[in-house]
């Protein structure tokens, strides 16, 4: 089906039928990916999105595409390295990247025939890669663009490093986990002091200490005041001398109210370093280790030279103590090790003016985002953003457009251009033909070529592109609410500086996939639930149907119930379609054919027409297709995607279907069978119509088995709205369905076999009896009632007292002949031994509750368990007394 729909170019945006553009940016996958849940959604969500538009006669376009993923891939491609004996220095950077594009090619394809698993109906001839040449030109232009705006600087400054990785990662990147720890107590001596005169540090990683270059302690701390505008000696350093400052920043309740400032090697120091004028330290080598600062513990792993380090402190006595202490971890979100805050020369974005006018967007109604209340978020993060350390000490990505003069310090010359060439065409107009140049090693975050995608991918910065016209800015934005920040906020800003509008007039953000116990999915935790295992054991359309169904910005708990649940609505909707092709006359049957096209559904008085149960069901159909078609319109997919599963199972399949057989299989008239067949086939194909874009393999397959059909149900046209509605015929409807229910209660709760065709006297005035007793046939098929000795009046019947009285209505009755349901006196002797048990049973019950002992000494929830149970049993033998009761005066009046 899906290579069907692709080969006859459906996936294409179409402007035959319109010209206003559905498009949608589909947020590429890490190349590296293999299919999750997550991905599932946002697949389902864009897709449901897309075929809805195009039904509706946009030309849409859903574009797809893959990143480069930067420190993702050259994880994957150096563990393969490392199988093989080899690391990425031993083969050069040349090598390696070949290698990693070798990779691409081979195994790159993966995420993208996954997701056309899901149903994806993408144009994936326009699939675009980050790294892609046309990609590629953009992100080069726009590094030029910005420098030339002075909103890219370089600099040397505090950010959070990865030494496995060796490369600097950015705040989003950083994930804090609460783990177990220590705080160490060091004695700090103050210099020209007795030896009692010393302060104590508490600390969580002592080996920063050589990187000391302050003491501080609060003003107001009467402990120390004598001690501010002394000197202090590093422990460990040979007697290096720090100043004993105050500053109001230091908390005198944590620790001992004395803190070390190692403005190298953590934010909040180096922020306070930089405001008092302080040294910069830098103790660490960016692999780890410690550095030459370190004096003794130069060259030892940080956590090595903690133990050492403190080991030592210890045996000297400037080692106090020892505490445990649960610690907030910094760890890298790719490769989960322990972040190491590091003063490192990078390349940065100036995000402030960029930001307001991202919030701006916002502000004017220009973007609007979903749920609302992520708005807040989106307001707070870009009031508070920070510049955007945007260089990574990486080989894979896109090579930051930077080119140094050699000969010459990089601080002090360096070439931002769009090309080698320009580069060098620029060095020799400053520095002569025989200038040598070298390009910056450092490439690019990830997220900067991600920033540009919504435009990028339609062929900017060529802003006459064909597609660049056509389809931007684009429609929606729909991804998981996670990467508000990462991504979404830095397309806004992007997407205004360099186009002048916002890149997409809607965000539709989606929450995480849990499991059945709301727990986020682990490994460790065993819990993740696989798309592809699941597409093979429940089928595609019920995956998706399920995962549509979460509210927008909220997390889904997904469980096997919920997709069994919905396996069998598939089921359902198969079934159902079924049995609608098989009461269908034969195509070959031109005249039953020509009188199931006279009924004609959209004009008022055609539906006036109508019988009863026909008539309810086309306007329940028109009602559902204008409340659909206003949740889809408004982003509602659980709304709309529960509607429709409600109206097709409770009322199409429960309802209609089963009134239908009284027309198809008992009525002698042919006219009789064509509106049936007219409506089974009006409200089927329409419920295929509204339900394809949640479930598009099912429908389709059903919509082509279905006689005389033109074109695909991917291409055919919406129903429309605002079709005609009988809304008394449908009260007049559910008046029959509760006299329907009211019947099929008293025959279970008299045991009635399901074969068993039982009398009735229906009640009413002639207004009701008028249009119940019209649909006689189908209220004896739905009642399961004997057609000849079912009567219509409009006072009780003379067997009343004989009879089972059912209010199934206001104003409607019924009376069922008792005799006609069961054995009187059979059912008598059944009922007075049940009831004689149940007596047995309650007077048990009140007999503990009558002792003080049990009431007094059994555990109070004991006793609340026994109460409930007697009260229980008390409401039964009421109603089976009543019941025997009533059994007994008809048996009276019978003889």
């Amino acid at each position: 089906m899906y290579i069907r729909w692709e080969s006859q170019g459906y996936f294409k945006p179409n402007f035959d039928r319109g010209s206003d553009p559905f498009v949608v940016s589909m947020p590429p996958p890490n190349v590296t990916g293999s299919l999750h849940m997550g991905h599932a959604m946002f697949v389902t969500l864009e897709d449901i999105m897309v075929r809805y538009h195009r039904m509706k006669g946009r030309p849409t376009l859903w574009l797809p595409g893959t990143d480069h993923a930067g420190i993702a891939t050259q994880l994957v491609v150096e563990r393969m390295l490392a199988a093989e004996g080899t690391k990425r220095t031993d083969l050069g950077r040349e090598e390696f990247t070949k290698r990693v594009w070798e990779w691409k090619e081979k195994y790159g394809g993966t995420i993208t025939n996954q997701i056309k698993r899901l149903g994806a109906s993408c144009d994936w001839t326009r699939e675009h890669f980050t790294l892609d040449a046309q990609l590629s030109r953009a992100v080069a232009d726009a590094f030029v663009r910005l420098h030339e705006k002075g909103l890219i600087y370089q600099g040397s400054y505090m950010v959070n490093w990865s030494p496995n990785l060796q490369t600097a990662v950015s705040d989003l990147e950083v994930e804090y986990s609460e783990e177990p720890g220590a705080l160490y107590h060091i004695k700090y001596r103050v210099a020209g002091g007795s030896r009692s005169d010393f302060l104590t540090i508490a600390t969580t990683r002592p080996e920063t200490l050589f990187g000391d270059t302050a003491v501080a302690v609060h003003p107001e701390d009467e402990r120390y005041s004598k001690y501010i505008g002394k000197m202090a000696i590093v422990p460990m350093t040979y007697g290096r001398h720090v100043p004993i400052i105050s500053d109001k920043y230091v908390d005198k309740d944590f620790g001992t109210g004395v803190l070390k400032i190692s403005p190298g090697h953590d934010h909040n120091d180096y922020l306070l370093a930089r405001k008092l004028g302080l040294p910069i330290l830098n103790v660490m080598n960016k692999d780890g280790t410690l550095n030459e600062v370190a004096g003794l513990y130069s060259g030892l792993d940080r956590f090595e030279a903690r133990k050492k380090l403190w080991s030592e402190l210890e045996e000297t006595g400037l080692g106090i103590k020892k505490e445990a202490h649960t610690l907030r971890v910094p760890r890298s979100q790719r490769g989960g090790e322990i972040i190491e805050p590091l003063v490192s020369k990078q390349w940065f974005v100036t995000m402030e003016p960029l930001a307001e006018k991202a919030l701006q967007a916002v502000e004017k109604g220009e973007l609007t985002i979903m749920p609302e209340r992520f708005e807040k978020i989106y307001n707070h993060w870009l009031s508070n953003i920070k510049d955007w350390c945007i260089s990574r000490q990486l080989w894979w990505g896109h090579r930051i457009p930077v080119w140094y003069i050699v000969g010459k310090e990089p601080e002090d010359e360096y070439i931002v251009a769009r090309s080698t060439e320009e580069a060098l065409e620029k060095a020799r107009t400053k520095y002569g033909k025989n200038v040598e140049i070298y390009q910056d090693p450092d490439v690019l975050d990830t997220w900067f070529s991600s920033s540009l995608w919504p435009f990028s991918t339609l062929g900017w910065p060529d802003v006459s592109a064909e597609d660049f016209n056509n389809f931007y800015p684009t429609s929606v934005l729909e991804t998981g609410h996670d990467i508000l920040f990462f991504w979404v906020a830095r397309m806004v800003m992007m997407g205004i500086e360099f186009t002048g509008t916002v890149p997409f007039s809607n965000v539709y953000l989606h929450g995480l996939i849990r499991d059945s116990q709301g727990r986020k999915m682990s490994k460790s935790l065993g819990n993740v639930i696989d798309p592809l295992d699941t597409i093979k054991e429940y089928g595609t359309d019920a995956l998706r149907f399920t995962i549509s169904l979460g509210t927008a910005g909220q997390d889904l708990n997904l469980s096997t119930e919920r997709l069994t649940s919905n396996k069998a609505f598939t089921n359902k909707l198969w079934n159902a379609g079924k049995f609608v092709l098989q009461n269908l006359p034969s195509q070959t049957d031109l005249s039953a054919w020509e009188a199931i096209r006279d009924f004609k559904f959209d004009k008022e008085e055609s539906l006036s027409n109508l019988p009863l149960p026909e008539c309810w069901v086309v306007t329940k159909l028109h009602l559902l297709i204008d409340a659909v078609t206003i949740g889809y319109d408004k982003f509602f997919f659980n709304d709309v995607g529960r509607e429709i599963y409600d109206f097709f199972w409770a009322d199409f399949a429960d309802w209609y279907i089963e009134a239908s057989k009284a027309r198809l299989y008992q009525s002698r008239e042919n006219s009789a069978a064509s509106v049936a067949q007219a409506v089974l086939l009006y409200a089927f194909e329409n419920i295929l119509k509204l339900l394809h874009p949640f479930m598009p393999f099912v429908t389709e397959e059903l919509w082509q088995s279905l006689p005389y059909r033109e074109e695909a149900l991917i291409v055919s046209a919406w129903p429309s709205t605002s079709l005609p509605k009988k809304t008394e015929q449908m009260k007049r409807f559910e008046n029959l369905q509760a006299l329907t229910r009211a019947i099929r209660n008293a025959r279970a709760e008299y045991s009635v076999e399901p074969a068993r065709r039982i009398s009735a006297s229906i009640i009413a005035n002639s207004e009701v009896i008028q249009y119940i007793s019209k649909e006689k046939e189908v209220l004896a098929l739905l009642s399961r009632l004997d057609l000849q000795n079912t009567n219509f009046a409009e006072s009780p019947p003379g067997d009343a007292n004989e009879s089972v009285h059912l209010v199934a209505s206001e104003g409607l009755e019924a009376y069922l002949p008792l005799a006609d349901m069961v054995d009187i006196s059979a059912e008598v002797q059944r009922l007075s031994k049940r009831l004689a048990k149940m007596q047995t049973e309650y007077d048990g019950l009140m007999a503990r509750l009558s002792s003080p002992n049990f009431v007094d000494k059994a555990p109070e929830d004991i006793v609340r368990g026994v109460r409930e149970k007697a009260a229980e049993a008390e409401e039964k033998l009421t109603l089976t007394r009543n019941r025997l009761n009533f059994l007994q005066s008809t048996v009276l009046v019978s003889k």
